[in-house]
């Protein structure tokens, strides 16, 4: 492994989604690489997975007013852990955005919206 400035960027990520979903994202990436034997090829989450199975189901939904803000951290932390160092945010871009007060619109509510959906919005690699 290289080390380099893109690595303190997937450790932002792997901390973010590990206090959002309660528990380590291996776990959850690992179980839901459909049929993948490396674990390379589990670097992110089933397309088809509603947003709210990734959260911890220990603390109650996020509200509506609150959901843009969680959907909108997950997608910074999915981002981060893109495998591809180019296309992984910088920690300067990700301080930018979670400094922002522009957060996702949601056009469906949190439940109906899916990892895939996170997945295909536009990069933030910018």
């Amino acid at each position: 492994m290289e080390v380099n400035k893109k690595c303190d960027v997937f450790s932002f990520g792997v901390v973010t989604l590990e206090v959002i979903m309660g528990s380590h994202p291996g776990d959850v990436f690992s179980s839901l690489s459909s049929g993948a034997s490396s674990s390379s090829s589990s670097a992110s989450p089933s397309p088809e997975m509603p947003i709210s199975d990734v959260l911890d189901q220990r603390i109650s939904p996020p509200s509506n007013q609150e959901a843009g803000e969680v959907v909108s951290l997950v997608k910074i932390a999915f981002a981060s852990l893109n495998p591809s160092l180019q296309c992984r945010p910088t920690m300067k871009k990700v301080s930018q955005l979670l400094s922002s007060t522009q957060r996702l619109h949601l056009s469906k509510p949190l439940h109906m919206t899916t990892c895939g959906e996170l997945l295909a919005l536009d990069g933030l690699t910018s």
